[in-house]
């Protein structure tokens, strides 16, 4: 839902900055007091607060380079470059044609030296993107003309996504596609901007706020990894079990069924994307099924649903039915179904879940659902793509799992194995992934990027292990990550542990600290010390280390446990090292 600025203020106003909110510095080169709350106030609402540093107006060459500036003294966690299309164009009109022409070239050397600087570039920074103005000056033919403003502004943007590919701690925020889907009279107020210096218009300092928060929060580890449908003039229009397979409205000719076709074109995006695709109809099984094995204007096919729930229960309860399954948090799903009481039903009973309210018309769907972006990411991996497939081999071991009488017996039957690796060119950019992405099994919740973990690689203090599991049902690929720390001569400090939750009770938590200790002793190392950092989202792991057998520290200041390393016994599990 898109707030009003209003309201965005009212968050703000009288609340005093949380302890431990993340530190956020925004720097333009024209106004920016009325973002800066805009912002605050998105991530208040949210869940989350900011301590925000707003530097002075246009400083930002000064801000970035110099070493004493309040920018570096603030020491942000991420900080947000608003460059105007304004300022570039004033800059454009006073240049020759040769400086007209490098102009976009020049500032790209800029992000990217800001970007590359020792100073910044473990920093995330979030860069805005440029909204076309179209000064007419030659027309349509500034298309072909190098030197023109349009030609250049359309350079830069190009420019910054390919910075962007280069660069793991640069971000790009959209303004231009805002500025596409409310337009630029909505954008842009000139009596504002006459008055104030400011670009941005009130009406639009939600839409990049929310924007720009999406980053962020997905910087945060918060996003969203699944979609759940409804069936029935949803997915299609009609209702399967009254009007047949012939009834129901799909297909690319004329007609509403047109909508309902594109609707699932942009669904199946996102399942190529790595976005958990799941059914939860009211509905028989086997009628539920029958649009996506016989219908030929079908798009999306079972293949493409993780987890297929039609029966006569509750959305409520088929819902909770696929966390289990998944075992990913409510916040990490999105729900859509036409019926406002379905919608309603679910939002009451299942906290923390995304409820789009969907339009009426159909046809409206796709344009309301790209203006909300649910589905904003910080990292992409070729990998995302087998996500379907792994949770609907997930659905598999819990079928068989029922069929046993002990855990033992089901774990012996699944023939696991894991490969242990260090970090490599290979793996690097995935550790950096489940990195941003763990929330839940994370004991210290911290971020690294592709640089970060690189650099571990090659630090002989540093012990980087990434581990992968596989059974006979299939390959989970990378789903753990240790890095452990020299503290001194005899003692490694847990830094990192991470673990993804669809591979919970198969012990590999046992299999790992085995590991782990194995490390240890052949590098001389008598003890482990773990530390709990408690979140909003790791609380399944608050026991971890003394269900491991570690033991607290006394009068340490964070929850922090040891073992006794030649002490250790190994502990019991079913995997097998490969």
């Amino acid at each position: 839902m898109m707030h009003t600025f209003k309201e965005l203020r009212k968050y703000c106003k009288g609340r005093t900055v949380a302890d431990g909110a993340p530190r956020l510095a925004l720097v333009g080169d024209t106004a920016t007091q009325l973002l800066a709350t805009a912002l605050r106030g998105e991530a208040i609402a949210r869940g989350f607060d900011l301590e925000l540093f707003e530097a002075e107006y246009n400083q930002v060459e000064r801000q970035f380079l110099d070493p004493s500036s309040e920018l570096a003294a603030f020491d942000a966690e991420y900080i947000v470059l608003f460059q105007s299309t304004h300022k570039l164009g004033e800059q454009h009109s006073m240049l020759s044609e040769n400086g007209q022409t490098a102009l976009a070239d020049q500032r790209l050397d800029f992000v990217a030296s800001v970007c590359q600087s020792p100073q910044w570039r473990d920093r995330k920074i979030v860069c805005m993107n440029y909204p076309e103005i179209d000064d007419t000056v030659f027309g349509s033919y500034a298309n072909q003309v190098e030197a023109s403003l349009t030609y250049q502004v359309r350079k830069l943007n190009y420019g910054l996504m390919q910075l962007a590919r280069s660069n793991a701690n640069l971000f790009v925020c959209d303004l231009s596609a805002i500025q596409n889907k409310i337009g630029r009279d909505r954008m842009f107020a000139p009596n504002v901007y006459v008055s104030t210096e400011m670009v941005l218009s009130v009406d639009a300092l939600p839409y990049v706020a929310s924007r720009t928060v999406d980053i962020i929060s997905a910087l945060r580890g918060q996003f969203k990894k699944c979609l759940i449908l409804d069936l029935d003039n949803t997915l299609w229009g009609g209702v399967i079990g009254d009007d047949g397979l012939e009834g129901i409205q799909l297909g690319h000719g004329l007609g509403i069924g047109k909508a309902f076709t594109e609707f699932q074109m942009w669904v199946r995006k996102l399942r190529q994307r790595g976005i958990i695709v799941c059914v939860a109809s009211k509905n028989n099984e086997e009628t539920a099924k029958e649009p996506f094995t016989k219908h030929p204007d079908m798009v999306l096919k079972l293949d493409d649903i993780a987890v297929f729930m039609a029966n006569w229960e509750t959305k409520v309860d088929n819902i909770r039915a696929i966390q289990k399954i998944l075992n990913i948090g409510f916040d990490s799903m999105v729900f859509l179904d036409d019926n406002p009481f379905e919608r309603n039903m679910v939002r009451e009973h299942i906290p923390g879940i995304t409820v789009p309210e969907l339009p009426e018309d159909p046809g409206d769907y796709l344009e309301f659902l790209y203006g909300e972006n649910l589905f904003e990411t910080a990292s992409y991996s070729g990998l995302d793509k087998d996500r379907t497939k792994q949770y609907q081999v997930e659905a598999q071991r819990a079928t068989l799992q029922r069929s046993f009488a002990n855990e033992a017996d089901f774990l012996k039957s699944l023939n696991m194995v894991s490969e242990v690796s260090s970090f490599t060119k290979f793996n690097i950019p995935r550790v950096a992934q489940l990195s941003q992405r763990s929330n839940q099994f994370n004991l210290r919740t911290v971020r690294y990027t592709e640089a970060d973990v690189e650099a571990m690689a090659g630090n002989p203090d540093i012990i980087g292990l990434s581990f992968t599991l596989k059974d006979k049902f299939g390959d989970n690929g990378l789903i753990a990550v240790v890095i452990m720390k020299r503290q001194d001569n005899e003692t490694l400090f847990v830094d990192t542990w991470f673990m993804s939750c669809r591979v919970l009770k198969r012990g590999m938590e046992n299999f790992t600290l085995n590991t782990m200790v194995e490390q240890a002793k052949a590098m001389g190392y008598k003890r482990i010390i773990g530390e709990y950092l408690p979140t909003a989202k790791n609380k399944m792991v608050e026991q971890h280390y003394p269900a491991l057998g570690f033991t607290a520290v006394d009068g340490a200041a964070t929850s922090q446990f040891v073992l006794d390393v030649e002490a250790y016994q190994p502990r019991e599990c079913y995997i097998n090292k490969l």
